[in-house]
């Protein structure tokens, strides 16, 4: 910058005349130099930090300082050499998620008590042979139809399917190698805090028709919520159930049972059935141990001499949602009065089937170390009513069948909160 020797003599005339000495008018004028230079060097910073803007060129500072993560490493190796990958989603709130690529499986969730300390709240395993091997359904998506489907046989468009009978005289989960039982293809999401999954189930896999394009997206919010968002498609005619199969300790995986668990449905029929758990009439809960419209123990009815509790050694029943015109619907609140713990699911789905892991015998050690006894896990699955291909066009039931050209949309959040 330049200043004219004109200015600079005024410059000393005043400083003089208000009684300045030289060495303060030397200052004084250090001072402006100074200062125009500092403007000078910040006007540049500024233009340049504003050029980078319109190029695109500008860092994202918000990604930088975002504590919401999600992380990728490898869990194990299958047997036949296939590498297994974890996803571990973490929150600002410290709440982590845990994801398999083998069946989209969740492994843990670690959720904070009443006092803030965090416990994994989901029943699973530390080896990957354990889930080959011992799994039952632990944290997977349930597919191509998840629940039963009476003796493994529907019609569609007047052609009869016949699939695998693995659950007695019926077919349960998507047959002997339904979803949870592949490698999934897995991408971390570019928006919020998620991992996808994604994969095509073939023509004629485990019986069903079509080619079917899934995917499944796990998101992690600040709010600690747990949302899965499930979209398909087919290119032929097909009958389509997904879900997801976590089991529930709200104590804390391997402490105990679920027995003291209080349980809120709001729906005010369920879905009764048969010996073999086929669907053979919708019910209402009132006046039967199914009424959970009020917080009720779990425990408090399992153990009576009533038909539906005896064929499914407990509960194992579907409750109709009450849909909403907007939005998700509540379909259940689990709380645990020793930890403070609450899980509510809210969804689009019309049924939640309760399974309060009748068949858990002690025999099955989990990731913690510790053995899972009788009844120390539940699922909270939301789904159409079990055995829909065989119930189409019936007055009540949600058509389970998929076409060309339509999309398969099925939204469930798991809200963790405490008292």
């Amino acid at each position: 910058m330049k200043i004219s020797i004109l200015s600079f003599l005024i410059l000393i005339s005043l400083s003089f005349q208000s009684g300045c000495t030289f060495s303060e008018v030397s200052q004084k004028t250090k001072g402006a130099f100074e200062s125009s230079a500092s403007y000078l060097k910040n006007s540049g910073k500024e233009a340049y930090k504003s050029s980078k803007r319109v190029l695109g060129f500008e860092e994202d500072v918000s990604k930088t300082l975002k504590p919401m993560s999600v992380s990728k490493r490898k869990f194990d190796v299958l047997p036949d050499g296939t590498q297994v990958n974890i996803y571990v989603m973490t929150n600002a709130n410290g709440m982590q998620v845990s994801l398999l690529d083998y069946g989209g499986t969740v492994k843990e969730i670690r959720v904070p008590d009443r006092n803030g300390e965090f416990a994994n709240v989901s029943l699973g395993f530390s080896k990957i042979n354990d889930y080959v091997e011992k799994s039952p359904y632990f944290g997977c998506i349930t597919g191509r139809y998840a629940n039963r489907i009476a003796g493994g046989k529907f019609s569609l468009d007047g052609e009869e399917y016949q699939l695998a009978t693995n659950n007695g005289p019926n077919h349960l989960h998507g047959g002997v190698k339904g979803f949870d039982k592949h490698i999934w293809k897995t991408k971390i999401s570019d928006i919020g805090t998620a991992v996808v999954f994604s994969r095509k189930s073939p023509d004629g896999e485990e019986g069903y028709p079509g080619n079917l394009d899934c995917k499944v997206t796990y998101t992690l919010t600040n709010d600690n919520e747990l949302k899965v968002d499930y979209v398909s498609s087919t290119d032929k005619a097909t009958v389509i159930n997904l879900t997801n199969h976590t089991y529930f300790n709200l104590a804390g995986e391997g402490n105990g049972d679920i027995l003291g668990h209080e349980l809120m449905l709001p729906g005010n029929r369920f879905v009764a059935t048969d010996s073999t758990n086929i669907p053979n009439a919708i019910s209402k809960v009132a006046g039967t141990p199914f009424d959970f419209r009020k917080p009720t123990a779990i425990g408090a009815r399992i153990d009576q001499n009533e038909t539906q509790l005896n064929f499914g050694k407990g509960y194992d029943h579907t409750w109709l949602v009450p849909p909403k015109e907007d939005g998700l619907s509540l379909a259940a609140r689990l709380r645990d009065p020793s930890s403070g713990r609450v899980l509510e699911i809210l969804t689009d789905q019309p049924g939640i089937q309760i399974y309060t892991g009748n068949y858990l015998d002690g025999t099955i050690t989990g990731h913690g170390g510790k053995p899972y006894p009788y009844r120390s896990g539940m699922c909270l699955e939301t789904q159409v009513f079990p055995d829909s291909p065989n119930h189409q066009g019936e007055k009540g039931w949600r058509s389970c069948v998929l076409r060309p050209g339509q999309k398969y949309t099925h939204s469930t959040i798991h809200r963790f909160k405490t008292d």
